[in-house]
């Protein structure tokens, strides 16, 4: 197969504008994170990594209408992929361009700003549809010159840009397209900043990954995308990839790390290397006590007493959650191409249950850099980052299939619910939403038909996500502030709550993904199950497609006269592989 060449780039984070300015950011040991100042948050007390330009500025880089509303998010991702277009000097006449983004919380600033002023003003309505992560992705295309393009949301928190980078090359591999353009976006919101400071997880101080005295993570924002073309000419290549999933819990990582491990480990074999070809990994590293300890663990099962060089540059950043899966990425590429190693800022005291991290190293020769990206529920994935072209060595397991539906159920009516205490004890049921109820009977009776105990992937599809669970919890914010908020609501709040929950109840470790593009979330997903299920890589996958409405949801699009979302929809699909 061919290898997957990295033609174009393009950056915007909290330590630079641009690609050459993120390098001299990084260059001078920079950090981006300080205080807030576009964020509206009653937290000012939070260091955060901003990107330097208000949402103004990046409206007149644009050529838009200062007056017009649009997401933080869209205005950084089409900076972005305006840029890694130019770095590429891409062509598109002709050809099949697919845009790929990892998104978590879409046009949620937008939501917030208006969401109680809409359910009086019927003027602004129309704003509910910048919500979901489908609609700015499509709108972030368009602004970057891409209306033509296939596009499709990635949601699995943390790991989402990561992931886009994945599927953006399975496609290529596939024949599916002929330039895709993958990576992540992700800006502040009050909603965001709120949800992580419940859990408890946030740094007073600027963030110390791997550092004894580490006390969590500082959110930032921003957006990278890079330009990919399945050639073995070029200067910058994806040589390996996997996306493994941890199945121990949504927030924490396990204690031996293995989805980390299992992720590592495939995308090596992948790029057809051995742990001593890698010469430097851009940690995940967020500065938490349990992400950290549990990342060096699995570091260290791959790589025993021969570590390379480790850093995290959420010291520079912040951590861009569902962005940062792209922006480390481009980092590494900067690393690459410039022969260095960038900082672990923050870190002053070894951890002894932690990797020692780099302070930087100014000058040293770079050929293959592995770079992580994990997410809530164990989304764990890993990009190879090389300078060396080789075509990608995939692990086909099985023969060549055709993949068939082994079996199907479905939920439509909240009376369903009621027959749950086969498959969920009353004690979960209390802590349950309703579509998560729904998703996990669906998904198990569906299983269970087809006489599969642990399915070998899980592909989920979700427009909205667990709406209910958000809804009250943005409810909360607006109306009683952000500081008494809810954990668990915020826990189940991430698109990708319900496809870790099911892994996490079938301890199935293998790849992970939801799609959220409106619509087509559904014949994304099952597009992807059949391309593994095709290319030998699994025999089994089970499908979702899980959504809800709420009423004050379904009022708004009532009163546009569109047509209502059902109150819930819940389908199971486990689709499997006829050996020819």
């Amino acid at each position: 197969m061919e290898g997957i060449a990295i033609t174009g780039y393009g950056i915007v984070c909290a330590i630079g504008n641009d690609a050459s300015s993120v390098l001299r950011s990084l260059r001078a040991k920079r950090t981006g994170i300080g205080s807030m100042r576009y964020l509206q948050s009653c937290h000012r007390e939070l260091p955060v990594g901003e990107v330097k330009l208000s949402n103004g500025e990046m409206k007149r880089m644009l050529g838009m209408d200062d007056a017009a509303i649009i997401s933080r998010t869209v205005l950084m991702g089409a900076i972005a992929i305006r840029q890694a277009m130019n770095h590429a000097n891409l062509s598109i006449k002709g050809k099949r361009v697919v845009v790929i983004s990892g998104t978590t919380v879409g046009g949620m600033d937008i939501t917030e700003r208006y969401f109680l002023r809409m359910q009086e003003d019927d003027t602004l309505l129309p704003l509910i549809e910048k919500h979901d992560c489908g609609s700015s992705t499509r709108e972030m295309a368009d602004l970057a010159g891409l209306k033509e393009a296939e596009v499709c949301a990635i949601s699995t928190a943390c790991s989402s840009a990561a992931n886009a980078i994945i599927v953006g090359s399975e496609m290529l591999q596939n024949d599916e397209a002929d330039i895709v353009i993958a990576g992540g976006t992700e800006a502040l919101s009050r909603f965001h900043l709120s949800g992580f400071n419940s859990l408890m997880i946030l740094d007073r101080e600027c963030c110390r990954p791997f550092d004894k005295k580490r006390a969590g993570l500082n959110l930032g924002e921003g957006a990278a995308y890079v330009v990919l073309q399945k050639r073995l000419s070029g200067e910058l290549f994806v040589r390996g990839y996997a996306n493994r999933c941890d199945a121990f819990h949504q927030t924490a990582s396990s204690e031996n790390g293995e989805g980390a491990f299992l992720a590592m480990s495939e995308a090596l074999q992948m790029a057809g290397l051995k742990p001593q070809n890698i010469q430097y990994i851009n940690a995940h590293g967020t500065g938490t006590p349990n992400n950290d300890s549990s990342e060096s663990a699995a570091i260290r099962r791959i790589f025993g007493e021969h570590i390379p060089l480790v850093s995290s540059t959420k010291g520079f950043t912040g951590h861009t959650t569902s962005a940062s899966g792209s922006i480390e990425t481009v980092i590494s590429l900067l690393a690459l191409q410039n022969d260095f190693v960038p900082a672990s800022l923050g870190c002053q005291e070894q951890d002894d249950a932690c990797i020692a991290p780099t302070q930087s190293v100014d000058t040293i020769s770079l050929e293959n850099i592995l770079c992580n990206s994990f997410g809530f529920g164990g989304n764990d994935s890993a990009l190879v980052i090389s300078k060396t072209p080789a075509p990608l060595r995939v692990d086909r397991k099985y023969k060549e299939a055709e993949a068939k539906v082994l079996a199907e159920e479905t939920i439509t009516d909240i009376d369903q619910l009621k027959d749950y205490r086969e498959f969920i004890s009353a004690g979960e049921s209390r802590r349950m939403g309703r579509l998560m109820k729904a998703a996990t009977i669906t998904s198990l009776k569906a299983l269970r038909k087809a006489g599969i105990e642990r399915p070998d992937a899980i592909i989920t599809a979700t427009a909205y996500g667990m709406l209910e669970t958000s809804e009250k919890f943005l409810i909360d914010m607006l109306e009683n502030g952000e500081d008494t908020l809810s954990p668990t609501l915020f826990m189940q709040s991430t698109h990708n709550t319900l496809s870790s929950a099911i892994a996490i109840r079938t301890k199935c470790h293998g790849y992970n993904v939801t799609y959220s593009q409106g619509t087509h979330s559904f014949a994304w997903a099952l597009r992807d199950a059949r391309r593994l299920i095709e290319s030998g890589k699994v025999k089994t996958v089970l499908v979702g497609c899980h959504d809800e409405a709420t009423p004050t949801f379904q009022d708004f699009f009532r009163r546009q006269g569109k047509p209502v979302p059902p109150t819930l929809y819940s389908k199971s699909i486990v689709l499997g592989c006829i050996t020819s």
